[in-house]
């Protein structure tokens, strides 16, 4: 899996300029060093769902979001996903906030890219395996998203054993450690035409989607 180097230029703010010469030997020295250093795990479970009004249950979870009700109307089960690249990128952060800052940078936006991708890895699994069946996917939901609580990160990570199984703890103020690390709700539905295939809704021009996430 490599880091996606478009991508990564898009979390450090290039919308399509090019770059210069300098900046792109630190994007591919940072992105080869992060792929050596990484280590993607990943844990999922279905679980049955609930969708109605603003209340949410998934297996014995209650939540109370009108975003994520509005995501889940009208599926009967849901993925609850756990992903990391494990802890390399953080250490590379470390490394060169002290000694190059530039490449620090760099490491932050190639380490958002490759989490991006290699959930998108793991998403395209649930993909094959719910076709399968007849089910489709709605879009990934994380906490933190529009009105999804991120104080819901320790229910998930209870659920899904995440240090047990991934490696990924959780920190009191509920970021987690490795920091490039992604939980998130994704709904299944009998109805393709609901289903949806994009990386995120950042990337998607479908603006009217009434499952597009709020930020």
């Amino acid at each position: 899996m490599r880091v996606d180097r478009k991508e990564t230029l898009r979390y450090l703010g290039y919308r399509g300029q090019g770059i210069d010469s300098q900046t792109q030997r630190l994007l591919d020295e940072v992105a080869d060093e992060l792929e050596q250093a990484s280590s993607p795990k990943s844990f999922y479970q279905e679980y049955p769902c609930q969708a109605e009004g603003d209340a949410v249950l998934v297996g014995n979870l209650s939540i109370e979001s009108k975003n994520l009700a509005r995501n889940l109307r009208g599926c009967s089960h849901a993925v609850l996903l756990a992903a990391t690249i494990g802890r390399g990128a953080d250490l590379m952060v470390k490394k060169y906030s002290i000694t190059n800052m530039a490449k620090a940078a760099i490491v932050q936006a190639a380490g958002a890219a490759y989490i991006e991708t290699y959930v998108d890895k793991v998403e395209s699994a649930i993909r094959q395996e719910a076709e399968a069946r007849g089910l489709y996917l709605r879009p990934r939901f994380s906490p933190g998203y529009g009105d999804f609580p991120l104080e819901f990160q320790g229910k998930l990570f209870s659920m899904l054993e995440c240090g047990k199984r991934i490696g990924v703890a959780l920190t009191e103020g509920n970021l987690m450690v490795p920091a490039k690390s992604v939980t998130a709700v994704i709904g299944l539905t009998p109805k393709e035409q609901e289903s949806c295939h994009r990386k995120t809704c950042a990337q998607c021009g479908k603006i009217d989607c009434e499952f597009r996430e709020t930020m």
